[in-house]
């Protein structure tokens, strides 16, 4: 059993780490120092994030504590089947795996729009 935390940065947590968020900048400041801290930003959120803010999708990408997670085929499959590619490509992202069976959490400054979804999140929005 291990103790790591894998967190999926959706499009508004990236707009709100570009705007100084402290919540957000606090973790993407432990995904850097802790080897067990593992930060993930959706190539489709991180598109959405740009069209918000543009700047936002070089900044985040330019992070050493952020993988960007590109869009495979699974990942295109989950997108194809929903509405939004931004969101669908986060719940996808955060859903679980045999490397996280657990899955992952999603950090979020607009918690309100994961309502009712089979997800855990991280409110930054406080």
């Amino acid at each position: 059993m291990t103790d790591a935390l894998h967190v999926v940065l959706d499009d508004a947590a990236m707009v709100a780490a570009g705007y100084g968020n402290l919540l957000a900048s606090r973790l993407i400041h432990r995904a850097h120092t802790e080897p067990d801290w593992f930060l993930y930003a959706p190539a489709c959120a991180l598109v959405e994030a740009d069209r918000t803010r543009p700047g936002t999708a070089e900044h985040i990408a330019a992070l050493p504590a952020v993988t960007v997670l590109e869009l495979d085929l699974a990942a295109a499959l989950a997108v194809a089947r929903d509405t939004g590619w931004a969101a669908a490509h986060t719940r996808h992202a955060a859903a679980p795996t045999p490397d996280r069976p657990d899955g992952a959490v999603i950090a979020t400054a607009a918690p309100d729009r994961w309502a009712g979804q089979p997800v855990r999140i991280l409110d930054l929005s406080h």
